[in-house]
């Protein structure tokens, strides 16, 4: 290899020993360096040059795998900082060197310099100037004058204290690196997808890479989203088999990216996999890599690529309509078609059912078009009849449905039609029994702009075919088809727990799209079972069987409304699930089930699973025991001591009152950012008014709502009884309207809830019970409403509750306890809870109880009432 290189450099007559030039691919240490020539026909030759004279730390090396006797070594002083400043200053960048000796064993010992020739910077002489190497003085020749420079220039670097010969040690220049991670997963959402420095320091294939996070320190391995690379099999004797093309697929990204300064946006962690987009000034690597055709688009980590999918395929569109590289034998679905064939438009003629429509050429001629990757409404599981080729139309769920919206869009109309694939003819044998079925043409079509297929899946008419990773009969928008499928179930849905995995892991029937699917449940992380794997029967974690039983016993075979955020590449669906009001997820943290998940931030649950997860933390009971228990025991010993409640007020803005005597408040600290969104909010509406009635309300969307003030708020939808009817919920205040849906339209994206999360949280006073007489209830509701509603008072999370999170309340001028106030006067009763650092709170409000009582107020004119027959009338004591 080495002489190949040489025969690739330029040599210099009038130098000796002789002078040759290449690109520096990686830099090894402050010493040594790996130099490659310029690539003819694939990946060029390389050679590792060790600097003459010096030497630099020592960087460090992780333990060998399944040796046990090695040890991790760290960095020795300044090897890292020696490494960095020789890799900002060389990496792929051209150099000239010389090689001096070359030693038995084959090492190769020289002199480097920047540039084209040896009048550039040398290498070494910048390394001992900066004192991030030492000159070995032990082989000097007196009469080297390169040599003696060297030490001339180290003596200077000693006087000057620089670098190693700085006071102190350097001790302060050793990483502390971490070359695993214990939860991936966590690790990766803590990130919120943002753009994290990072130094590229190996290429495993083109499209798995080890970076060095910056500046922690974290060696990861990432692999690109969205895309897969050929590779290198590794074969059962350890010897690795390169597919065609993975060499040059592995030198494309190595030339751009080794060793240079990145910015990776980490995605996602299925399965311990860190799935991610490296981000460099000179252009997005995932896409380059498709453009020159080193690698394919991979649906599965497709859906977490966060930079547009689109670009993606376009990018594999441009080389496959190039026939480079893994392509070079690709043949098109429609390549036999002629232009007019693929692209034409037609008229409509007749519906034939959810996928299929008849249309009329041009040319008079009739031809059947079905439309591309989708599937139109059938009975799950149904064994086809041999003796029965199709079903009455009726008799499927949706399928009548599907056919009449196609026959109301198109019947009579002319559309455009693009064919995205040819499906060949089947044979009954090929089938298993089932009728064969002739060619078919699958195409896109549009009417006035709009995917028909798209516009089925979206209205959860049809759904979208799966296919194999290699299979390219496909639509020719076939994201937008997955796109629009997600969105579909998106909002709240109706449905029936038929079976539960695990504590979050759920089988829901879903009657209006008419199938099953599997759920899991967002926001937290619960205790896992037992399982089998390959490696043999994996534990279960310490209360997952309690979890289990939990959700069972609370939504097993009973109807739910579900919101669905996401889905996963197994094509499982992951949102929340509610039960008559109770939210699922926080009955699990509540109960101390389960853990709050990084990602529940981006949800308007986080503060209630936040208030539920510390209220659990405090009981120490269950998951959260299990959490003390793995912390320092100074740590544990000051949690277990600390009997005292905790009183953390903060400054809210109550909004509304309910009638149950909920309450709901925004924080002051926020109040700002809402109000410079509703600013920009209503100059966009402004600028560009919603038409009316052009929207159409569906149960659990997020819309804006024209308030009785004639001001526009962010609103979400709750019910439809008819058009004239629409009940909305105003996320950022908390009340609720009964709308027309022609005060209804779409919330600009700019101001989604991604962008501020809805702003009126529901609470409930802590340690009172309201009385179930409507008319008790109403006097406490209305002394509440005359206190505080539309004022500012000062809110503390006492514990949580399965609904809402329990609070005290304070007016903010006086300090004086709100609730405590509604006992005093006799309009409420005390809920006596049993946590001890609760008692002294319970004390105060049962003698604020007793004096009601002797006053005769209110609730107890007519004495303790609760006595005998307390539970008839819907009290406890």
């Amino acid at each position: 290899m080495a002489s190949a290189v040489a025969a690739q450099v330029q040599s210099n007559p009038a130098s000796a020993p002789q002078l040759q030039r290449g690109i520096v691919k990686m830099v090894l240490s402050g010493c040594a360096v790996i130099v490659r020539g310029q690539p003819r026909g694939g990946p060029p030759p390389e050679r590792q040059i060790n600097l003459s004279n010096i030497r630099a730390g020592a960087l460090a090396r992780r333990a060998v795998q399944g040796q046990p006797d090695t040890k991790d070594t760290p960095d020795e002083p300044w090897a890292f900082q020696a490494r960095e400043f020789l890799r900002k200053k060389v990496i792929g960048k051209e150099v000239c060197f010389t090689v001096e000796n070359k030693t038995p064993q084959g090492r190769e010992y020289g002199m480097v310099y920047l540039g084209k020739d040896n009048s550039g910077e040398n290498i070494a002489e910048s390394l001992v100037t900066e004192g991030l190497a030492t000159v070995r003085r032990e082989g000097i020749r007196g009469n080297n004058p390169e040599q003696a420079r060297l030490c001339d220039l180290e003596d200077q670097a000693k006087a000057a204290k620089k670098g190693l010969w700085t006071e102190g040690g350097g001790a302060h220049t050793v990483r502390d690196l971490k070359y695993t991670i214990e939860n991936p997963r966590n690790f990766v959402d803590s990130l919120h997808q943002k753009p994290v420095n990072a130094i590229i320091e190996h290429v495993r294939d083109g499209c798995i890479v080890r970076a060095l996070l910056l500046p922690d320190y974290y060696l990861v391995t990432v692999m690109l989203s969205g895309i897969k690379c050929p590779t290198f099999k590794r074969e059962a004797d350890g010897s690795e088999t390169p597919e065609p093309f993975s060499a040059e697929a592995k030198f494309f990204t190595e030339s751009r990216l080794l060793q240079r300064d990145v910015q990776i946006i980490l995605e996602s962690c299925p399965n311990q996999v860190i799935l991610g987009t490296i981000l460099h000034p000179n252009g997005n690597i995932t896409e380059l890599l498709l453009k020159e055709g080193f690698a394919r688009c991979v649906d599965w980590s497709m859906a977490v690529y966060t930079q547009g999918a689109e670009k993606l395929r376009a990018a594999e569109r441009s080389a496959k309509e190039r026939k480079v590289r893994i392509w070079k034998d690709y043949v098109a679905p429609t390549a036999n078609l002629d232009q007019k064939d693929r692209q034409f438009v037609a008229k409509v003629m007749q519906v034939v059912n959810a996928d299929a429509i008849v249309v009329k050429l041009n040319s008079g001629e009739h031809k059947t078009i079905h439309l591309s990757s989708i599937r139109p409404p059938r009975l799950e599981g149904e064994v086809q009849d041999k003796d029965k080729r199709f079903r009455p139309l009726y008799d499927i769920p949706y399928m009548f449905e599907a056919r009449e919206f196609l026959r109301k869009k198109l019947i009579g109309k002319k559309v455009n039609v693009t064919v995205d694939y040819i499906r060949a003819a089947t044979s009954a044998m090929e089938t298993g029994g089932v009728p064969a079925f002739p060619e078919r043409t699958c195409a896109t079509v549009t009417i006035g702009g709009i995917n028909i297929a798209e516009a089925l899946v979206s209205k959860g008419l049809a759904t979208v075919i799966r296919y194999r990773q290699d299979d390219d009969q496909r639509s020719s928008h076939y994201d937008e088809l997955l796109a629009a499928e997600l969105a579909n179930v998106s909002g709240r849905s109706e449905a029936v727990v038929e079976y539960v995995f695990s504590g979050s892991r759920l089988k829901l029937y879903m009657p209006k799209e008419t199938c099953l699917i599997t759920f899991l449940l967002a926001g937290i992380e619960c205790p896992r079972g037992s399982r089998n794997m390959p490696s043999g029967m994996q534990v279960a974690e310490p209360y997952s069987e309690e979890a289990t039983i939990f959700t069972k016993e609370l939504v097993l075979q009973r109807e739910v409304e579900v919101e669905v955020e996401s889905m996963d590449k197994a094509g499982n669906f992951i949102g929340w699930l509610h039960i008559e009001g109770v939210n699922l997820s926080v009955a699990l943290v509540d109960n101390a089930l389960s853990k709050v998940h990084f990602t529940a931030e981006r949800s308007s649950y986080y503060k209630t699973l936040l208030s539920a997860e510390e209220t659990a933390r405090q009981r120490k009971e269950k998951v959260s025991l299990v959490e003390i228990q793995h912390k320092p025991k100074e740590e544990v010993a000051q949690l277990t001591e600390e009997k005292e409640r905790v009183a953390k007020y903060r400054a809210v803005y109550v909004t509304e009152i309910t009638d149950g005597l909920h309450f709901f408040a925004q924080d002051v600290e926020t109040g700002t950012k809402l109000e410079s969104l509703m600013e920009s909010m209503r100059g966009e509406i402004a600028a560009q008014p919603p038409v009316e009635g052009s929207f159409t309300p569906r149960r659990g969307d997020f819309c804006i709502a024209k308030f009785g003030d004639g001001e526009w708020y962010r609103a979400r939808i709750e019910k439809i009884e008819s058009p004239a009817k629409v009940h909305v919920y105003y996320i950022d205040y908390g009340n609720r309207e009964i709308l027309s849906s022609t005060r209804l339209a779409a919330l600009p994206p700019a101001f989604s809830t991604r962008t501020l999360l809805p702003q009126a949280t529901e609470y409930t006073f802590a340690f009172i019970q309201v009385p179930q007489d409507e008319d008790a209830r109403t006097d406490a509701v209305d002394s509440v409403v005359r206190d505080i509603q539309n004022t500012q008072c000062l809110l503390n999370v006492e514990y949580s509750g399965i609904v809402c999170p329990h609070v005290t309340l304070q007016f903010a001028d006086s300090k004086d306890d709100v609730g405590l106030g509604l006992v005093k006067e006799g309009l409420v009763m005390v809920d006596v809870r049993k946590e001890k650092h609760l008692q002294k709170m319970v004390t105060e409000y049962l003698n604020g109880q007793e004096s009601a009582k002797s006053a005769r107020l209110n609730i107890w004119r007519y004495g303790d009432f609760r006595d005998d027959d307390a539970d008839e009338f819907g009290y406890r004591r």
